[in-house]
């Protein structure tokens, strides 16, 4: 078996996961890395029903918001709109069409919202 120089330790069932640059636990990280912030900074607000068996789901894609404010803003969102919904990979989704009040959130929280697609 050939050795890389890339592999290494990554999840331990003592300590849960590490870290890829220093290879400690990752509440003990020592480097810090946090994951760079995903978005553009054009907030883009849209409806979207393929591959969901017909329901459709509000989707905000474009803060450019760490993970913590990404997914407080999405439980403002939901709270807003009264509905379920998630944040995965950068993208709040919301469940139901809900873009105008979603539009109308995020301008009172001082974004500028663009409504995408349709």
């Amino acid at each position: 078996m050939k050795s890389s120089s890339n592999s290494g330790l990554v999840y331990s069932t003592e300590s849960g996961r590490m870290c890829p640059v220093c290879r400690q636990p990752a509440s003990a990280c020592a480097c810090k890395t946090k994951p760079a912030v995903k978005g553009d900074g054009v907030v883009r607000v849209s409806l979207q029903t393929k591959g969901r068996g017909g329901k459709s789901v509000t989707i905000v894609k474009g803060l450019a918001l760490d993970a913590t404010a990404l997914a407080q803003l999405g439980k403002q969102l939901r709270t807003a709109c009264g509905s379920g919904g998630t944040v995965k990979d950068g993208v709040i989704e919301v469940q139901g069409d809900h873009c105008d009040l979603v539009l109308e959130t995020l301008r009172k929280l001082g974004h500028q919202p663009k409504r995408a697609g349709g």
